[in-house]
């Protein structure tokens, strides 16, 4: 293993660099003597950070990777070996010619909210201003608490978490529980950031479903290049795999992509994989959601992402 280079891309935030390393780090553990370079790549969604999401029609298409695309485009041309990403970027419906190779132990899946005094969902003043770049925390924040006001936030971890400081401060942020940990900003309950402590609530799971696949790192590289996809296997973590692909399944089933407002939680439990999903209507936002759970044998996520993108359809057509 001591003649081979493999060559991770990555993006070039704080999180992306982070998450490289980690990748880095377990590779050579697992593989001794393997060089591992990192090569920064600018994605669409890095380039244009003066856009909101919802302004991205006429540039990329949000559905289709903006923090991918030019990661895959350079898989493509054999610039990298393979490619790190935080999976809930990664559209349902992957590219043809590419493939998730290995994913790294989940972290927690949660949504944190991000305020300067102790708060809960309930306890958010009335018409508080909450920051959020997804749309699915949006719906979800709206369908509880029709009162507050969304403001779409971009940027990096660091840059939304000041969103609650300086002039005209939002009243809160939400952001993943995920990115917080692994950049070291959240540690029981409190965000200390530039000298001032803020309050982080950890969201129930059940209550605020995450996205599909958050909180999961997801290796990428080319289908074809089997010496590459048999170095990254080798740090394949089954159980998170196994979580995942039944998530990520249900929004391809649904025709969904990263921004759709569809939350989906997975649990393992006596051998059985459970899921229960939410899933708002985008172009009514206020409406219900439909709500539905099931659970499969943990050897047959698609299964179980079946039977339910099925029940959804059934509901939705007799709703």
């Amino acid at each position: 293993m001591s003649n081979r280079t493999l060559i991770l891309g990555t993006r070039g935030s704080e999180l992306a660099l982070k998450q490289t390393e980690m990748v880095t780090a377990v590779l050579q553990a697992a593989h001794p003597g393997l060089n591992v370079e990192r090569r920064i790549i600018q994605t669409s969604g890095d380039k244009r950070q003066d856009l909101r999401f919802s302004e991205f029609a006429g540039v990329a298409q949000v559905d289709k990777g903006i923090f991918i695309k030019e990661l895959e485009i350079a898989l493509e041309s054999g610039e990298i070996d393979a490619a790190v990403h935080s999976l809930k970027d990664v559209p349902s419906d992957l590219a043809a010619g590419f493939d998730i190779a290995a994913v790294m132990p989940r972290a927690p899946i949660e949504d944190v909210l991000i305020t300067r005094e102790s708060c809960t969902l309930e306890t958010l003043p009335q018409g508080a201003r909450v920051g959020t770049s997804s749309v699915r925390r949006a719906a979800q924040l709206k369908w509880l608490r029709p009162d507050v006001q969304i403001v779409e936030i971009r940027g990096n971890v660091p840059t939304r978490v000041k969103k609650v400081l300086g002039e005209a401060p939002l009243d809160a942020v939400l952001l993943a529980a995920a990115g917080l940990i692994r950049l070291g900003l959240l540690s029981d309950g409190r965000i200390d950031i530039e000298g001032n402590t803020l309050q982080g609530l950890t969201l129930d799971p059940r209550a605020f479903l995450p996205a599909a696949g958050q909180g999961a790192i997801a290796i990428e590289c080319r289908n074809q290049d089997d010496a590459t996809r048999s170095l990254l296997r080798a740090i394949n973590h089954a159980e998170t795999e196994t979580r995942v692909i039944a998530e990520r399944d249900f929004l391809r089933l649904l025709g969904a992509g990263c921004q759709t407002p569809v939350g989906a939680h997975t649990w393992l439990k006596d051998g059985q994989l459970h899921m229960a999903v939410r899933v708002f209507n985008e172009a009514n936002l206020a409406e219900k959601p439909i709500e539905l759970e099931n659970q499969a044998p943990d050897s047959l996520p698609r299964q179980l992402s079946t039977s339910l993108a099925e029940a959804y359809r059934s509901q939705a057509e007799n709703s």
